[in-house]
Order: structure tokens, then C-alpha cells, then sequence
């Protein structure tokens, strides 16, 4: 009988959901006890345990997979980053990485104006001093006066970019790929370079995948070009930002502010300095958050799953 692995941890709260759905397939499930991710040690106590997994950003590493084979024969990834997992060995060795592209686009860029609307009308300030029974009126903008730099044109900084244009926002794309001319000119976006935009908006999100040319892409360099009132966002990965130098940045105010729904470590260690900071805004890698949007990633890791074991899953739609 072939073994799964189940720990995804947006699937193992309602495994009594989906387990009888896999076992209908023939498949006995391994449910691990899951703390956000499995590292690469966690995984290796189950080494040559599976034929495929269904996992979130579990670590998946060359010398993961590697003990993990001849078995191994599928890695169904829920949701759509696989950065951590090393798809080019697994590539070579004949194993199958399934994931959810465009999977969370619309709730991640919702999220993004909503940090931005947060920051330019100061609305989180206004409603703890309320509720400290004061009665300030803490200056806000409009965001017709700012200007959004957009690190990261794909799926998520393209949508992004459609609703920071409806508030009448300047926009500002940067890429390591040329974007489509069409967008620029439908969108009224100015692509530019890293520096550049850095230096001219007020609130610059990152959207880009983490890959070797992203790690550490917002460093201590590329902060100290950032205006004084200018915000960070990053509904990403955390790693894009190297963490130290954000924190060394906010308390010199050199930057106004951040909103982080990613971070290097998650969950984010108790002693970490962002949390006393009133200039940031904290979200436990949530952005994501979205019942329609989950369910179709649910289905489409299970089916992904599937074909990675040469299971036909025709009757998967009736479930």
C-alpha cells in the first residue's frame, strides 16, 4: 500500500475531512505533529516512510529528498511558493513538485492595500488613542498623493498595481523580467529601476518571488535609499528582507514604518524587536487568508498528489 505524508498545515485541522478521501485512493496516511513547517530533521525521522506528500513550506532539501528516495515520488506542495524545496534535484531524480500557481493573488493584494490604507490614514494609531481615551487627530494622506513602488510585477504585484490605480496612486514597477507593454500602458505604470524606486515611493511592497537574485534584496544598501516617511511591505517571503537591518532601520528612523505578514524565522521569535515597534504592523504569514481561495488549493494539491502516484482521480470531482 503506498504512504503519505500529510503536513500541510492549512489541511491537517480538517484531516477528518480529507484522510478518508485519500484512503479511498489506497492510500494510508502519516499525519506528523506539524509547528508551522517540518524541518529538515523532523522530515528525515520519516525518511523511506512515503511515496508522496502533501506538505507546506516544509524543507525540502537536496539531502531531504535524497533520503527520502527510491520511495519518493511526489512532493504536492499547498499553495503556490516551492522555495523550499530544491525542485532541480528533485527534477533530476524523478520526482514530481505540484503546486498551485495565481493560488492566493486576489486575498495577498488585498492584504497589501490594506496595510497601505492602514498607514496613509493612520488608522490603527487613531483607534488605540481612542481607546486610550484620547481625542487626537493624527494626520493622515490621501493616497492620490502617494506614489506605490511594486517590487515584483507577476500575478500578485499585478493585482496590486489594478487597485493601487483605482485610489489614483502613482505606480512604479521593478522586475528582473520585462513586463508586458500592454500592462504598463493600461495601468499607467513606470518601470524602473531598484534604486529608483526605492528613492521616490511612499510605500514600496514587495511582491516577488524568493529565489538567489531576491535573498536579502531589501538589505541595509537598499533601505538607506528609502525616504524617511516611506513604509515597507512584505506579504512575500521574509527572507527578501534581511531582518536585522529592517529593525536597525526603524528604530534609526530611517523609514516611517513597516507591514510584515513574512518574516526570516517564523512563527517570529517572542524576543523579536518588531514586536514592541508602534510603526509596524504584525500578521502571522496570513495574508493568504481566504476560504474560496483554500478550497480550490486544497483539491488541486490533493489532484497534483494523484498524478505524482499515477493515480487516476476521475471520482476526485464527486468527492
Amino acid at each position: 500500500m503506498k504512504k503519505v505524508l500529510l503536513s500541510a498545515p492549512y489541511m491537517i485541522p480538517f484531516q477528518d475531512r480529507f484522510v478518508p478521501i485519500l484512503e479511498s485512493f489506497g492510500l494510508q496516511v502519516i499525519v506528523p505533529e506539524v509547528h508551522e513547517r517540518l524541518s529538515e530533521a523532523e522530515i528525515l525521522a520519516y525518511a523511506g516512510q512515503f511515496d508522496g506528500v502533501i506538505c507546506g513550506d516544509d524543507r525540502f532539501t537536496k539531502e531531504v529528498i535524497k533520503a527520502c528516495l527510491p520511495r519518493l515520488k511526489v512532493i504536492s506542495k499547498w499553495g503556490t511558493g516551492i522555495d523550499s524545496i530544491d525542485k532541480e534535484y528533485a527534477n533530476a531524480v524523478g520526482v514530481m513538485v505540484g503546486n498551485t500557481p495565481n493560488a492566493f493573488t486576489l486575498p495577498v493584494s488585498d492584504s497589501v492595500m490594506g496595510y497601505i490604507l492602514s498607514f496613509a490614514r493612520s488608522l490603527p494609531w487613531m483607534d488605540t488613542a481612542m481607546k486610550a481615551g484620547q481625542w487626537e487627530k493624527i494626520p493622515g494622506r490621501s493616497l492620490s498623493e502617494t506614489t506605490l513602488g511594486v517590487i515584483g510585477v507577476g500575478n500578485v504585484g499585478k493585482a496590486v498595481i489594478r487597485r493601487a490605480r483605482g485610489f489614483g496612486m502613482k505606480l512604479l514597477g521593478n522586475d528582473i523580467r520585462t513586463i508586458e507593454p500592454d500592462f504598463i500602458l493600461e495601468q499607467g505604470l513606470t518601470m524602473v529601476s531598484l534604486d529608483e524606486l526605492l528613492s521616490q515611493a511612499d510605500f514600496v511592497s514587495i511582491n516577488c518571488d524568493l529565489n538567489p537574485t531576491s535573498y536579502h534584496l531589501i538589505n541595509a544598501d537598499t533601505l538607506s535609499k528609502m525616504q524617511p516617511h516611506a513604509v515597507l511591505i512584505n506579504t512575500a517571503r521574509g527572507p527578501i528582507v534581511d531582518e536585522a537591518a529592517l529593525i536597525s532601520a526603524l528604530e534609526n528612523n530611517q523609514i516611517s514604518g513597516a507591514g510584515l505578514d513574512v518574516f526570516e524565522v517564523e512563527p517570529l521569535p517572542v524576543d523579536s524587536p518588531l514586536k514592541k515597534m508602534n510603526q509596524v504592523l504584525l500578521a502571522p504569514h496570513n495574508s493568504n487568508s481566504s476560504p474560496q481561495a483554500w478550497e480550490r488549493v486544497h483539491w488541486n494539491t490533493i489532484r497534483n498528489l494523484l498524478i505524482g502516484l499515477d493515480i487516476p482521480f476521475d471520482k476526485l470531482d464527486q468527492a
